[in-house]
């Protein structure tokens, strides 16, 4: 009965040869005791040499316990008479079996003994590794018979020790920072199977496999293999490994590397600091470096208050704190010493400046962390909180006031996550296993993003995610893949204007990088998961594999609102029939991602701004690995009312953050539906630009806009005829002298206005155009000048009623006017300007006019709709000053009959202008149908004919100038009539009344 665990033993015995062999020596049959044949004697070798024979026996201890006995020599067995011409010369125990309670086998190697690479390569290795052997220990599920065989021996007579087959060479142990690592392999013998390995102290436990990546190269040539490492740093120190296969057997060969620290790889806590003595009479600060083997010495110079110097030589990260109880007299600056034996000491500063009496600062305060009074100047720093790494800075501005918060802290597993992606890429790591691993633990970790320094962290980590798999090209499983559109769905709800907003300040190509690492790990999928479908509320895919034989139109749709699908003709993949291998074609869509990315634009679109329908489509075409990207695809993006671009994502344009181009794109009305398609040339991430919140396309609206805008132009210069001909005439006095002046200023402005309205179409749209943009602020200059002359009449109006026998000379309320009609004016345009031109706010879409979505509207139809409720108002006044005078203070009847004409004018234009205005406003909201807009159309361009009728050819005045100008003079009899500005009286009396007053 054997014990199940009970040890096995396999012996091999050394013969001596006495003559020569009489044949080849065959493999003998197993021994009595269960032994396993071993290796074939396939020499030959001449009298009184002794030869390692493949002779074994196998022992098996039925009680499991192991003989001290066989600790020992072996005794050998007497030589017999009748014995074969080869003796027993040596005995000696190759190979020790332990049977585990869980069942599996652990077969380890005696010295000098291994396994051969032929039974090494089909099971797994004990761990952990036994006697840093490559192959000394085997695990064996179920036990199958096999032995340790020996290593081949040195080369010179007496050694015992086998012979490696090759040495690893290394210019130094110890290696500069940033420099260029490289480690060689020599051989003597043919190799296989070469890999090379790193053993760091910190980190994975067991050895990491070196690819080639960024920063690792691999070369070999005859007799030699290298490792290159490029800009190495500490993060590449320990134990590299060289493993091969030669003669047999599976060799590993060792060298130790050190890399010291930089200054770089030192955190201060704080690296400056400002204290008052008054309020901080003592303070900390901190000196960290990360676990080296190097073993530093830290110590802090000036030493006051510091712990005792410290040795660096446990692993994680480990700090030296200065704690300081006496605040010093004057700025002084500290010193983190690092030294180990044999480098040049690493010193690192921080200065302390010691705020003095006089000096501004910034108050304590406590916003986010507490704050610390801080001299002017300075950036005050605080700690991350616990599980973050960072750093939390607030700037005290110059006057003393407290700047923004800036806060780098980020969630260290995400952080831990990214920094294994970033080696993974440059060429640590095994990316077949690890890419799913990172991708399952990035699904966990969107849970804790709470910060845009999160959010980036994890953009980062998907980001060379994408790149591994792109330059290794390992395909992905579909849990893979599920974890990867599960993450993508959570960063797209992710909020915008706390997270995505300042990431992209710091990151604008943050959504881009999205995008594309989505996409190259969509289309990296197992031939052997597809076809493939996966939907969420964010994220749709679908994928599918074609037989080399393509077959027919391949379609596509997805359930979004309204219905999306795209359609790539058979034209288009006939070029893959000759490829001889599957083809696969993904289709992804992604929700408010084009609400996220950059509003960047090719040349081609222009220098508008666009809104996008809230998808975006990818398509992708994999043939035998290699990407396909010069199909045609049709698309369709539902009913759309509004014209529309077919645009593509250029993760190439504006220095590498993307933008939106139309190359290869183009419109195409469609033959059986009432919607209208997009057909690209080429495949990638797809999507439509439409004009944000335009006037639908109608001709009716633009005909009636010129013939408006012509009209009111032609009317604007015949009142300008009619004012050279009557000028002398109807100033005759110095309220009808403010009145008509008022007036032909409103209709200079409105004349410019209406002129450089007209000819803005004909100029490039966008804020990179110098004149679309000079040609929007003399359109909004001259409007609003328009509508403060019209101010200026209606204050004149109230001032002659209110302050009758306070009367301001004409030259004074002339100046008062000209500062109304034009600083005015002139302030509002110049602040539009400026405030939201900076913020791509101030032009509207695609036209050299205001924003009707952004603020700059505001600064024009504000002034435009106060000025209305004025003038009402002062209307309002003037009709009970006029109608129902007092006996003090009612004014003359001449002048009460000029202000009537005054009063009439804006009784007209004042309604007309304001529900021309109010209409504009209304316009401008959304969904709003379209009589508001013919109406605003029609009024706003037939402002000019309302000034001539109503301001100009109505008043009796101008009537009896022109006609006394061309022969049909009346006689002239003093009359006074409502219906004109001013009373007529004959020169004699007009005369009389002026030397009166």
């Amino acid at each position: 009965m054997v014990c199940p665990a009970a040890p096995v033993l396999l012996l091999a015995m050394t013969l001596p040869l006495v003559g020569p062999p009489v044949a080849r020596a065959s493999q003998p049959g197993p021994s009595q005791a269960g032994g396993e044949t071993g290796q074939q004697l396939d020499q030959e070798s001449r009298a009184g040499e002794s030869a390692l024979l493949s002779v074994y026996v196998q022992l098996v201890f039925s009680h499991g316990g192991w003989p001290a006995a066989l600790s020992k020599p072996l005794p050998l067995p007497p030589a017999s008479a009748s014995s074969s011409p080869g003796t027993l010369a040596g005995l000696s125990l190759t190979t020790e079996c332990n049977v585990k309670p869980d069942g599996l086998t652990y077969c380890a190697c005696l010295s000098g003994y291994q396994w051969n690479a032929s039974i090494c390569s089909r099971h797994q290795l004990c761990q952990p590794p036994h006697n840093h052997q490559p192959c000394g220990c085997l695990v064996f599920s179920p036990p199958e018979a096999g032995y340790c065989q020996v290593l081949p021996p040195g080369e010179t007579p007496v050694s015992c020790l086998p012979a490696v087959p090759g040495s690893l060479s290394l210019n130094s142990w110890l290696q500069v920072p940033g420099h260029t690592l490289n480690l060689t392999l020599h051989t003597s013998q043919e190799t296989t199977s070469l890999n090379w390995f790193l053993r760091r102290h910190t980190g994975s436990p067991g050895p990491i496999p070196l690819q080639p990546g960024t920063q690792v190269s691999l070369t070999s040539s005859q007799g030699q293999a290298v490792l290159s490492i490029r800009n190495i740093s500490h993060e590449w120190e320990g134990e590299y490994m060289c493993c091969f296969e030669a003669q047999g057997f599976r060799w590993e060969l060792y060298q130790l590397v050190r890399v010291p620290l930089q200054v770089t790889d030192v955190a201060r806590l704080p690296d400056q600091l400002s204290i008052s003595c008054a309020t901080s009479p003592g303070f900390q600060l901190s000196c960290c470096i990360p676990y080296t083997p190097l073993g530093y010495l830290a110590s802090w110079s000036p030493g006051e208050g510091s712990e005792a110097p410290a040795s660096f030589n446990t692993p994680g990260d480990q700090c030296l704190v200065l704690a300081t109880q006496h605040c010093p007299a004057a700025d002084i600056t500290y010193t983190c010493d690092l030294q180990s034996p044999g480098l040049t000491p690493l010193r690192v500063p921080v200065s302390v400046t010691i705020i003095q009496d006089g000096d501004t600062t910034c108050p304590e305060d406590s916003a986010v962390v507490a704050w610390n009074v801080t001299k002017a100047g300075h950036v005050a720093q605080a700690p991350c909180p616990v599980n973050r790494t960072g750093m939390v800075k607030r700037t005290c501005g110059p006057d003393g006031a407290w700047g923004p918060i800036h806060s780098s802290c980020t969630d260290t597993r995400l952080l831990a996550l990214l920094r294994r992606a970033q080696l993974l890429w440059a060429g640590q790591g095994w990316p077949a296993e690890e890419v799913p691993q990172s991708l399952a633990q990035l699904l966990e970790q969107t849970e804790v993003v709470s910060s845009p320094s999160d959010l980036l962290a994890l953009l980062g980590t998907m980001t060379f995610l994408a790149k591994v798999v792109a330059d290794t090209r390992i395909p992905l499983r579909r849990s893979a893949l599920e974890a990867l559109l599960k993450t993508t769905d959570k960063v797209l709800d992710m909020d915008t204007s706390s997270l995505w907003t300042p990431a992209q300040v710091q990151k604008p190509s943050a959504a881009s990088d999205l995008l594309l690492a989505v996409e190259t790990l969509s289309h990296s999928l197992c031939p052997q998961d597809h076809p493939f479908s996966f939907s969420l509320p964010n994220v749709q895919l679908q994928t599918q594999l074609l037989t080399p034989t393509v077959p027919a139109d391949y379609r596509v749709s997805f359930s979004t609102q309204p219905p999306l699908w795209a359609q790539i003709p058979r034209r288009s993949l006939a070029p893959l029939d000759t490829s001889n291998s599957n083809i696969t074609i993904t289709s992804l869509v992604l929700r408010k991602l084009d609400h996220l990315l950059p509003s960047n634009y090719g040349q081609e679109l222009g220098d508008s701004l666009y809104a996008t329908p809230g998808l975006v489509l990818s398509i992708s075409i994999m043939a035998g690995g290699q990407a396909f990207n010069q199909g045609e695809v049709t698309m369709d993006f539902g009913d759309r009312d509004n014209p529309f671009h077919c645009v593509f994502w250029d993760h190439h344009l504006f220095q590498g953050n993307g933008g939106w181009s139309g190359e290869g794109c183009q419109v195409q009305a469609a033959n059986a539906s009432a919607t209208t398609q997009c057909i690209c040339r080429h495949l990638t991430a797809f999507s439509i630009l439409m004009s944000r919140h335009t006037v639908p396309g109608n001709p009716t609206l633009e005909l009636l806009s010129q013939v408006g805008l012509g009209a009111s132009i032609l009317a604007l210069l015949v009142c300008l005829g009619v004012y050279r001909l009557v000028w002398r005439v109807v100033v005759r006095n110095k309220l009808a002298y403010l009145r008509h002046a008022a007036l032909l200023n409103v209709v200079l402005c409105l004349l410019a206005a209406d002129t450089c309205f007209l000819g803005a179409p004909l100029l490039p749209p966008g804020p990179r155009s110098p004149l679309c943009l000079a040609a929007a602020f003399l359109c909004h200059f001259l409007y609003l000048a328009t509508f403060f002359w019209m101010l200026a009449q209606a204050l004149m109006l109230a001032h002659q009623l209110l302050f009758v026998f306070h009367q301001l000379s004409k030259r004074r309320v002339l100046s008062l006017m000209v500062v109304l009609g034009y600083l005015c004016p002139m302030g509002f345009a110049g602040a539009a300007l400026g405030l939201y031109l900076p913020r791509g706010q101030y032009l509207g879409e695609g036209v050299c006019w205001l924003d009707g979505k952004g603020g700059a509207r505001y600064t024009f139809v504000g002034p435009v709709l106060v000025i209305v409720g004025l003038n009402g108002l002062v209307l309002a006044m003037a009709m009970l000053k006029l109608l129902r005078p007092s006996l003090s203070e009612g004014p003359q009847a001449e002048k009460r009959q000029a202000l009537l004409g005054v009063m009439k004018a804006l009784l007209v234009l004042t309604p007309i202008f304001g529900l021309t205005w109010g209409l504009g406003l209304a316009t401008l909201l959304e969904e709003v149908s379209m009589v508001p807009h013919y109406i605003f159309t029609i009024l706003n361009t037939s402002q000019g004919v309302f000034i001539l009728l109503f301001g100009c050819l109505m008043d009796k005045k101008v009537q009896e100038a022109l006609l006394k100008r061309f022969g049909c003079a009346q006689p002239p009899n003093s009359t006074i009539s409502l219906a004109t500005n001013e009373s007529h009286i004959p020169e004699p009396s007009r005369g009389r009344s002026e030397n009166a007053r």
